[in-house]
């Protein structure tokens, strides 16, 4: 078997599906797919990529298969799809999610339709695997799908370690070793084992805790708003790029694109030229028909906030993200042999949650000289105040 060299988990062994499956351009392309995206905008040594994390995932996987004691036909297609769990991606991976699903309704993590057409489906068919099988396992279907998608997915914990590791920050330093080592299959619902209600509160912490300090940190939330607004101008523009195209861009190849043909955004993204906070409100700040905002009445507001201001539509960005969620609090832990929610058995997670609730930020973005000018207007518009903006 061939044996990858890892910066997380040293040496990762491959079985024949997998080494066969990292070589065809469906795998291949994730090595030009940042892991962390925009966040790299922050963290300079954060430059990992989708790639090193499947493997990561793969591997986590393995491992988690050989304590659960599950073999055969079910262990190939589960590691299958832990290899292929992230080839749904487009470019910059969740930063262009929501473009790519409003205009074909299709998330990352649905990818029958890709290797039906794709040449890893026909690699998966010449070992004997069904493709539609792994595509199901891929979007958390069944029991083993809650493996590589579910509350206590092999895919979290490589990526809480990973990012950490190539951030710097050590929040996301958990013991995946003992996790994987725990869980265990309670009535067909993955759970870890009697006496780890604490390990799995350092996955809930850890989650938390990278949130607030590396995924949504403000730089990142403003390059990626510019990067949305961006990619939409690109596909509803006069460039030849469809939605299936802009799917299978990697990174560089969005670059390109935006810089040729909406370069007034492109080119500030790829030299870090960011547009600042006019607005950056909390819960409490904002009105509840602010947080529930659609896509389309983000647009509209926009509009509103940019004639009133006095500027250009394209220089007014406003981003409402969802609510807080906190889905790791679902996961289940064996206490006195009954399987039971974290959030049930543990006095932590509300704790988490306030905390999640206290993080939550709503922003408005313009280009700096414009900021002032669109605060005022956002604040007539949105009903917000804007009140002053620590950098």
């Amino acid at each position: 078997m061939k044996a990858i060299k890892d910066s997380v988990h040293d040496y990762i062994t491959l079985d024949p599906v997998a080494a066969d499956l990292l070589d065809t351009r469906t795998v291949q392309r994730l090595r030009h797919i940042k892991q962390l995206s925009t966040v790299r905008l922050v963290y300079p040594s954060a430059s990992h990529t989708r790639f090193e994390h499947s493997l990561g995932v793969y591997h986590l996987a393995a491992n988690a298969l050989d304590h659960l004691g599950v073999d055969g036909d079910r262990a190939r297609h589960l590691r299958a799809a832990a290899l292929l769990h992230d080839v749904g991606h487009g470019p910059y991976g969740h930063q262009t999610e929501e473009v790519i699903r409003r205009r074909t309704g299709v998330d990352h993590d649905e990818i029958g339709g890709l290797l039906r057409e794709a040449d890893a489906g026909a690699v998966l068919r010449d070992h004997g695997l069904d493709p539609e099988r792994v595509a199901e396992i891929v979007a958390g279907e069944g029991e083993l799908g809650q493996l590589v998608s579910g509350e206590l997915d092999v895919d979290r914990m490589d990526y809480l370690v990973r990012d950490a590791h190539h951030t710097g920050v050590p929040y996301g330093t958990i013991d995946h070793e003992r996790l994987v080592r725990e869980l265990r299959y309670e009535d067909g619902t993955l759970v870890l084992d009697e006496g780890n209600v604490q390990v799995a509160e350092s996955l809930l912490l850890a989650r938390a805790l990278m949130d607030s300090t590396v995924y949504r940190h403000h730089v990142s939330r403003v390059a990626g708003a510019m990067l949305e607004r961006a990619s939409e101008r690109l596909l509803e523009g006069d460039a030849d790029v469809d939605v299936a195209g802009f799917r299978r861009m990697a990174d560089h190849d969005l670059l390109v694109a935006l810089r040729e043909h909406v370069p007034g955004l492109g080119e500030r993204i790829e030299y870090r030229d960011l547009y600042k906070r006019a607005v950056w409100t909390d819960l409490s700040a904002t009105p509840a028909d602010v947080v529930e905002l659609t896509h389309e009445a983000e647009r509209d507001a926009e509009r509103e906030i940019a004639d009133l201001a006095g500027v250009d539509e394209r220089e007014v960005i406003v981003d409402v993200p969802g609510r807080p969620a906190f889905t790791e609090a679902g996961s289940r832990v064996l206490v006195d042999g009954v399987p039971q929610r974290l959030e049930d058995a543990s006095e932590l997670v509300s704790g988490l949650r306030a905390a999640q609730r206290a993080g939550w930020r709503m922003g408005v973005y313009a280009p700096e000289s414009e900021t002032d000018a669109v605060a005022a207007a956002a604040e007539d518009v949105l009903g917000v105040r804007a009140g002053p903006i620590r950098d």
